[in-house]
């Protein structure tokens, strides 16, 4: 293989640590033919390929690369897996695929030439991976990374270890962090940031602002076909929901403040969800996994409420962006009509230690999800709790 390949590839893995696992690790077919590995920026998928290469290289002959290495100013990707291929290599895993042009028309003609290869891939941004997938959709898995949990940011920056609570323990208030008497201290650190694998680094604030930038102005337009000005009020728009979140989306009025046409809001909306940046939660017509009509805008996760709310930013609006965010990874959460959420028929009211039952008195199931409790009786059952599922 071409010796700066090589290198790169050997400094990379020599900077990885394999102490940690995200959640994502044991749920990849990783001997599948072909796979992606795709979610927002900053997540750790990079890391998850380069923790698996290091921890299995000795059974099977691997090779990393990235995608946007200068190999590629000369060389294509087929050149690569074809050399690679010649010298008995098993498994190739090739990272950011979206900042390759032709990534999928390429990856479709190494699926086909090359059935005794196996090829990993990554992608930042689902944007890109999901505009080209149409020709892999058959051929190749795709798995979808969200952030850390409340329980890998316990394991990975305070090595407190908790198991995965399922849903239903989660609502018999069975979750518990062993050896943590007071999880709110942590669990106040986690919603500022905790969400990136990153959020140790020093600069972590100017990092996230890094990668909002990035998303909304290179990302998203790349991927619509934008030009600057339409970037900018797209970033625009990502402000005003910032200051307004969460909040039910009134196009006409956002289309004059941001100066766009109300029409594309809802495409501006949908790229900024999968792009990580905002959630969009949906009524019972279709949920997360549906086309249900949204009832309620968040952003992404409460580490970009922080960062992108400053001063503005309500607690009221972070409970419900940490009960959102973390329980779509697992099920399927939903508008409530009477109340904040609904999942499987059961309704749930988030808020502060005070919070009543009131709005939930009359239905079947109905719990209180309150925020600045240690412990649940009852139907009541504290925010954390619902950080544990992944």
């Amino acid at each position: 293989m071409h010796i700066s390949l090589v290198t790169y590839m050997e400094g990379q893995l020599q900077q990885v640590l394999s102490t940690f696992h995200r959640y994502m690790y044991n749920q990849v077919s990783w001997q599948s033919r072909m796979f992606g590995l795709v979610g927002p920026r900053g997540v750790g998928k990079s890391t998850m390929i380069l923790q698996y290469i290091k921890e299995h290289r000795d059974k099977e002959r691997m090779f990393y690369v990235s995608a946007d290495h200068m190999y590629f100013s000369s060389h294509t990707l087929v050149d690569l897996v074809d050399e690679f291929a010649k010298e008995g290599g098993q498994q190739i895993f090739i990272d950011e695929i979206h900042k390759y042009d032709n990534w999928s028309r390429e990856l479709k003609q190494i699926y086909d030439t090359h059935p005794d290869v196996k090829v990993g891939f990554t992608g930042s941004s689902v944007l890109d991976i999901y505009k080209g997938q149409a020709d892999l959709s058959r051929r190749a898995p795709i798995f979808m990374m969200q952030g850390l949990s409340f329980r890998e940011y316990l394991l990975l920056f305070h090595q407190i270890e908790a198991p995965v609570y399922d849903f239903r323990e989660i609502l018999e208030n069975k979750a518990s962090i062993p050896g943590i008497v007071h999880p709110l201290p942590l669990f106040r650190d986690y919603l500022k940031r905790g969400y990136y694998p990153f959020s140790s680094d020093g600069n972590f604030e100017l990092l996230l602002r890094q990668i909002i930038n990035q998303t909304m102005e290179v990302d998203i337009p790349l991927y619509a076909n934008m030009n600057t000005s339409t970037g900018r009020k797209l970033k625009k728009l990502l402000t005003v929901i910032a200051q307004s979140v969460p909040f039910k989306p009134v196009m006409d009025t956002l289309a004059t403040i941001v100066g766009v046409s109300r029409n594309v809001l809802p495409d501006y909306f949908l790229y900024m969800e999968k792009a990580g940046m905002i959630g969009q939660l949906r009524d019972e017509t279709g949920g997360m996994r549906g086309v249900g009509k949204v009832e309620k805008v968040y952003l992404d996760n409460t580490n970009l409420a922080y960062t992108l709310g400053v001063e503005s930013t309500d607690v009221g609006n972070i409970r419900e962006t940490f009960f959102y965010n973390q329980m779509r990874v697992t099920t399927d959460v939903i508008g409530s009509r009477i109340s904040d959420f609904e999942i499987d028929g059961k309704t749930f009211e988030v808020g502060g230690r005070k919070k009543g039952g009131k709005q939930i008195a009359d239905v079947a199931e109905g719990y209180v999800v309150k925020d600045d409790i240690e412990l649940g009786f009852g139907c009541i059952i504290p925010l954390w709790a619902f950080g544990l599922t992944y």
